[in-house]
């Protein structure tokens, strides 16, 4: 799971957990000195102790997010993500194999993990079923996107142009350039100045921020690839493996 993914108070208290149960236990059982100038002496002296401690209670804290996220997708079932409200759904409806990703457009981990995607993509659009969600949880330029991205659904395919545009940016994407990249694809403008009005790009939004909720979804990207999912960036070796059902 991506560091991005937790709240920069949570590590400190791991932390400050990990040296307390350190400092208790080695007291207790003689492995450290029972004054507390001692003590520090050693953690000084130690402080990878200290450190792997708190990477283990992270791994764990994790390992229970991931649990809990997958008991829940597995009580949602995979058909709430291919909801038409929340998704771009392609690929067969019959396909035996699903990709499902929930990304935003300015997440540095959904960009990392872009490249394989498109890739898998262009090699399984024809025997996968497709959902690209839409979640935008990165600022006001993001929820643009997403914005922008919704009312070009309407646009048949120039919306998977335009999502593969924004997504192999590597900078900011702002408004400027969402419009700016939006003109690049071909979409029609005026059209989707007037679709960004419509109600439906609202509640797609709000559908998928809702199903992110149901789903226990702590970041981006987030994928459900056959019913199993994957917080976080994926490389190419992991995307098939998951892939292969």
């Amino acid at each position: 799971m991506n560091s991005q993914w937790k709240f920069a108070a949570l590590s400190g208290l791991c932390g400050a957990v990990a040296a307390l149960v350190l400092v208790y236990a080695g007291s207790s059982f003689g492995f450290l000195p029972a004054n507390g100038p001692g003590i520090h002496a050693y953690l000084m002296a130690h402080p990878e102790i200290v450190a792997d401690m708190t990477n283990k209670l992270q791994q764990e804290q994790d390992d229970a997010d991931n649990l809990a996220s997958q008991q829940a997708v597995d009580k949602l079932g995979v058909k709430a993500f291919f909801n038409p409200h929340i998704a771009y759904i392609t690929g067969p409806a019959n396909a035996k194999r699903t990709v499902v990703e929930m990304f935003d457009y300015n997440c540095p981990y959904c960009r990392q993990s872009f490249p394989y995607i498109k890739k898998f993509y262009a090699q399984h659009k024809n025997d996968t079923r497709f959902a690209f969600i839409e979640f935008p949880i990165k600022g006001p330029d993001s929820t643009f996107a997403a914005r922008v991205a919704l009312a070009a659904r309407k646009q048949g395919d120039k919306y998977l142009a335009l999502h593969f545009a924004l997504m192999g940016e590597t900078d900011h994407v702002d408004a400027n350039m969402i419009l700016a990249d939006a003109q690049k694809v071909g979409i029609d403008m005026n059209k989707l100045q007037a679709d960004m009005k419509s109600p439906e790009v609202n509640l797609g939004i709000s559908e998928s921020l809702a199903l992110a909720q149901a789903a226990k979804v702590g970041g981006t990207p987030f994928f459900v690839i056959n019913g199993r999912i994957r917080p976080g960036a994926l490389d190419e070796d992991t995307l098939k493996q998951m892939a292969k059902g």
